[in-house]
């Protein structure tokens, strides 16, 4: 299936997420976002302000972490931080599940930790994505988490952090598009960095891919695409 270059950009979050990234490398990041047309850049919690200020006359869309990596944070901070993102301009909230509640099967309180954040985020007209760090879960606790998210009306499932042992999995997005309602979409993330893993998984219904390859994804795009039209 051939897609056009529109079509592969606007799935992107370009992914500024590495610690080690400087306020430079944050800055040319979000300028290579506009210059791609991508959907959202996800970034540091601390830079998101000056992120939005970049993004504020693009089409893209300002996104950063809720509880990053682990989800370990309290339900209360977790709130503090999505409050924290709102007033700087955030958009879309990538939050990661509370995953020692997930694997201790406390459902109750992985509903609620969820509930909360989304409360944050729609009451204000914003969107949330929930991670769910597939590679610590088994299919059951995974099956759960689709039902709750969908019962929540959270905007977007997500498979991983990227900082897990592994990443996106094919039979994990299947297992996660099948079990969830149309209205709630489904992100992969963790470890895609080619252009045929994109587009493979656009087929199966995947909306949004995170990566930090962005610019070499979208060039081969751009390559392919002149060499079709040649």
């Amino acid at each position: 299936m051939v897609f056009t270059y529109n079509e592969i950009s606007t799935m992107m979050d370009h992914a500024l997420l590495s610690p080690t990234l400087t306020s430079e490398d944050l800055e040319a990041g979000c300028q290579m976002a506009v210059d791609y047309q991508v959907a959202s850049v996800c970034i540091l919690p601390y830079y998101l302000k000056r992120c939005a200020e970049i993004l504020r006359f693009s089409s893209v869309k300002p996104s950063t972490t809720i509880g990053f990596p682990h989800g370990g944070s309290t339900i209360s901070t977790k709130c503090a931080e999505a409050q924290q993102a709102i007033v700087d301009g955030c958009q879309e909230l990538d939050m990661v599940v509370n995953v020692s509640q997930v694997l201790s099967g406390d459902w109750n309180y992985v509903r609620r930790d969820i509930q909360a954040v989304v409360d944050v985020a729609h009451g204000v007209g914003q969107k949330v994505k929930v991670i769910f760090e597939t590679c610590y879960l088994n299919r059951d606790q995974k099956l759960k988490l689709c039902e709750i998210c969908s019962l929540l009306h959270v905007d977007w499932v997500k498979t991983s952090t990227g900082f897990g042992p592994s990443g996106a999995m094919f039979d994990d997005l299947e297992l996660m598009i099948a079990n969830t309602p149309d209205r709630v979409q489904v992100k992969a993330a963790g470890g895609v960095k080619t252009l045929d893993t994109v587009c493979e998984m656009r087929a199966l219904g995947v909306t949004r891919v995170g990566s930090s390859r962005t610019a070499d994804i979208l060039n081969e795009c751009r390559q392919r695409l002149m060499t079709k039209d040649g």
